[in-house]
């Protein structure tokens, strides 16, 4: 008879990219193992250090390809310790059993303050202008030097950060459009289009919050930027893959476009050490930054709690509220019992056949969940009695069982 889960200092957490130490200390504050690296890993090394893993921490530049997750035997769940989710097979890690957990929230307002002050400081010309002060040249004057009032940002992608650089936006007296292929219900006075083209069409500034998805793979090219206004600013600050390099260099040096500020690219440095390679250096009206965005203290140290503290509840407990890829289900806790995590392909009679080798050993069940999404399917059970080792090897043999977990 069992009555213990899994010793929680056998649990190997793997932390790259130099994440906050909030988020090892509350790793090790659980009893978990922790391994930290400051870069990313190459595929083969990290398929080498993944296969005594359970909890992966990462940022963006880190890829979990399927070779990846095929060879990760003892993974339970991936922490994006940023917004987006693009660099994972999140279809591959649910197939797999692997929750994904992100921190949709915990670094907008740090993206949304930088877009702010590179918008300013591209209608001001003040790069250039400090440039040619570090040259000994002073130049004082008003050209290409405007205020950002009454001036209208067009808006792409109405998420988390699109939706508050709209509220800041108009409270600094901008007019702001948007468009998203999701309908999003407009904040204040923020006008809705229903079309990319119509935005171009009318905006001075053109800010980019969408995802790194394939689709969005060069939305911005030459096309795109031919429809923009004659001076008008492009600034990229979402996934290196939405904006073609080529055309966005091309209408910076024929001043197509007044200016533009990029954040992220479709080729970045793994590590600090790896110099940065791109036909966009050197070009005066172009800000670039490596991929700072949401690179704040304030930031990092939310995301450094927020990723953790769900890994942490779902390792704990099987919650998988906030999950990106698995079914939401969220449950209290039941005291006096011993709960039986069933991940399963989402097939017909999966539930019965579990209930069936529960009722078989005369065990009450306190407590059941399930839910399901398109590929798999999530059952909690709590049942009110010790467990024979025997219930958990039947459960593991049905067929549709991707992975099962035994907690306290």
């Amino acid at each position: 008879m069992k009555k213990l889960s899994f010793p929680k200092s056998k649990i190997k957490v793997l932390l790259l990219e130099k994440l906050d130490k909030s988020a090892k200390d509350l790793f090790e504050k659980e009893g978990y193992d922790v391994e930290t690296h400051d870069g990313s890993l190459s595929e083969d090394n990290l398929i080498d250090k993944i296969k005594k893993v359970s909890i992966l921490g990462i940022r963006s530049k880190t890829h979990i390809s399927k070779k990846v997750i095929k060879s990760s035997n003892r993974l339970l769940s991936i922490g994006a310790f940023c917004i987006g989710t693009n660099q994972i097979n999140l279809n591959a890690c649910a197939k797999a059993g692997i929750t994904v957990f992100n921190a949709p929230y915990s670094n907008t307002r740090s993206v949304v303050e930088i877009v702010i002050g590179q918008i300013i400081n591209l209608l001001r010309s003040v790069i250039e202008k400090s440039n040619d002060l570090h040259d000994g040249i002073w130049r004082k004057d008003s050209i290409n030097s405007y205020e950002i009032r009454n001036k209208t940002i067009g808006i792409i992608g109405y998420g988390n950060i699109g939706s508050q650089l709209s509220v800041i936006c108009e409270s600094l007296g901008m007019k702001v459009i948007y468009y998203d292929i999701v309908d999003k219900l407009s904040i204040g006075n923020a006008k809705k289009h229903d079309s990319l083209d119509s935005i171009l069409k009318e905006s001075d500034i053109v800010s980019l919050h969408v995802d790194g998805r394939e689709d969005n793979t060069n939305l911005i090219g030459e096309r795109e930027i031919n429809l923009m206004k004659e001076k008008s600013i492009l600034i990229n600050y979402s996934r290196g893959n939405i904006v073609n390099i080529n055309a966005l260099k091309e209408n910076l040096l024929n001043n197509k476009l007044m200016g533009a500020a990029i954040d992220v690219f479709p080729k970045e440095p793994l590590n600090n050490s790896e110099k940065f390679e791109s036909s966009l250096r050197g070009i005066q009206n172009l800000i670039l930054s490596p991929h700072i965005g949401g690179s704040t203290k304030e930031a990092q140290k939310n995301i450094g709690s927020y990723v953790p503290d769900k890994i942490i509840d779902f390792i704990n407990t099987g919650n998988t509220s906030s999950c990106v890829n698995f079914p939401d289900l969220s449950l209290p806790e039941q005291k006096e019992s011993h709960r039986l995590i069933h991940i399963h392909n989402n097939e017909p009679g999966v539930l019965l056949e579990i209930n069936k080798i529960i009722s078989s050993f005369n065990i009450n069940i306190k407590g059941q969940y399930l839910k399901t999404n398109e590929d798999i399917g999530y059952v909690i059970t709590d049942i009110d009695r010790e467990y024979n080792s025997d219930v958990v090897n039947k459960l593991k043999n049905i067929s549709q069982t991707i992975k099962l977990r035994v907690l306290y």
